[in-house]
């Protein structure tokens, strides 16, 4: 009897794949006493209810398994895509549970309790299940030199490193959470130690999520950056490079396009990623090129209170056509089980600080291409390819120096011909552009060689 229980066991295993052998045999059926080929009937019966029993444990094992693996194919699907979007509850109940049998009814056991800590993962401070909140603490330092006389003048970006030596570039706490199973909320607290010591401590983001809305759509509400290519919503720990592209820094701002607002989204039901971005903002704040007053060099080397030869003229918002708006599309392909490409299109209108008749239209592309093996360790190993381009179409007011009308260049007027007549500025369009194209290799986990290309060209006046 022994041989023919072994010979079916043989043929149960040998339908399977070597998954399943090694759960079989890490999970053996417990086996009852010996039957004696004497039982006759009884022996039989006793057989059929073993027989039984082993099928129902192998049929249960293997469609728990199955569950697991789907579970992990779209969770490595959805972070090779970079999509952010919120998954279905029933999709987060699939993809966070095991499935176990007691008497032949489901139970839904959470796993998260089971994995194991990382001191890379964010802390978690309070909560449980669906509600928790999160602290990360993460510090940027920066050491280098240039052949620049005057670095500050060509790191423009709020966090660039502006002085040769040692720089903090940031000092960042990010606290984030879900409320509910109807909103998550993040809140990141920013300190900055500047070239000449001073500190600085800022509430860089602090915002909340919907999570439970139909058709695909959620919404943002609170301070944030806007969706404007792809560096512009990044921190600084997430850049490739130590700064932000200078084109960037001077179209968008020291700072970026980051203020208070509300931003909706759209996930279209595609088979590929796809998702529609609008964000209505204050255009204030850091948004140098539409009312904000933020830090600015131009080509001219011009005072950083003046902004194309005019001074910032920062009045409160009065009528909804103050405010700043931002579209966004992002699509993303996978072109092989091993190549991605992203793309997307971008643009932010809104008034300027030239005046009352200024206004600023800003308008962007951007693509990346990444190949990582089918087999990777951690995303590592990866090549990437990452390029942006914007145009700013900057409408600026009329402006008169002579601010008292004596019609001579006095203390705090300018006259940039040099004819010894305080100058008239008439109202007129000026365009700048540029790009960057940078090359990311991740030859080992953790370290990564880049080269990028940046370019900036004059402005020029229609």
């Amino acid at each position: 009897m022994k041989k023919l229980l072994t010979i079916s066991l043989i043929a149960v295993i040998s339908s399977l794949n070597t998954h399943y052998l090694a759960i079989i045999a890490a999970e053996p059926a417990n086996q009852s006493t010996p039957v004696r080929l004497n039982d006759s009937s009884n022996s039989i019966e006793s057989l059929k209810l073993q027989l039984e029993k082993l099928q129902r444990e192998f049929e249960e094992t293997q469609r728990r398994q199955l569950q697991q693996i789907e579970s992990l194919k779209m969770q490595i699907e959805a972070l090779e895509k970079g999509s952010a979007t919120p998954v279905k509850k029933e999709e987060i109940q699939s993809q966070s549970a095991i499935i176990k049998t007691n008497n032949w009814r489901e139970e839904i056991v959470s796993s998260s309790a089971a994995k194991k800590w990382n001191p890379a993962a964010p802390i978690r401070l309070i909560g449980s299940g669906n509600n928790y909140l999160d602290l990360s603490l993460d510090a940027l330092v920066a050491a280098g030199s240039s052949t620049e006389k005057h670095v500050d003048e060509l790191q423009l970006g709020g966090h660039d490193p502006s002085q040769r030596g040692f720089t903090l570039q940031q000092m960042e706490m990010v606290f984030n959470g879900a409320v509910d199973p109807y909103f998550t909320g993040q809140a990141n607290v920013v300190y900055k130690l500047d070239s000449s010591g001073e500190s600085d401590l800022e509430l860089e983001e602090i915002y909340a999520d919907t999570l439970s809305l139909p058709m695909n759509l959620q919404v943002r509400v609170g301070q944030f950056y806007s969706d404007f290519g792809r560096i512009n919503n990044q921190h600084p720990h997430q850049w490739n490079f130590v700064d932000a592209p200078i084109v960037i820094t001077r179209l968008l701002g020291e700072d970026g396009l980051r203020n208070l607002g509300v931003r909706i989204s759209w996930l279209m039901p595609l088979p590929f990623y796809s998702e529609l971005f609008f964000a209505i903002q204050n255009s204030g704040g850091t948004a140098s090129s539409f009312r904000g007053s933020g830090h600015h060099h131009n080509d001219e080397g011009e005072d950083n209170d003046l902004l194309f030869g005019r001074p910032r003229s920062i009045t409160d918002i009065r009528t909804f056509g103050d405010l700043l708006f931002v579209p966004r599309y992002a699509v993303s392909f996978d072109l092989t089980e091993s190549q991605t490409l992203l793309a997307g299109v971008s643009a932010a209108f809104g008034p300027n600080s030239s005046g009352t008749r200024g206004h600023t239209e800003i308008y962007g592309t951007d693509v990346m291409w990444k190949w990582k093996p089918r087999y990777h360790h951690g995303g590592f190993p990866f090549v990437s390819v990452q390029s942006e381009f914007l145009i700013r179409r900057y409408t600026a007011d009329e402006f008169n120096w002579d601010l008292n009308g004596n019609g001579l260049v006095d203390p705090g007027e300018y006259d940039f011909n040099n004819d010894g007549v305080p100058d008239f500025l008439p109202r007129e369009k000026i365009d700048d552009y540029g790009f960057y194209t940078e090359l990311n290799w991740g030859f080992k986990k953790g370290w990564v060689a880049s080269v990028r290309r940046v370019c900036y060209c004059r402005a020029r006046v229609i």
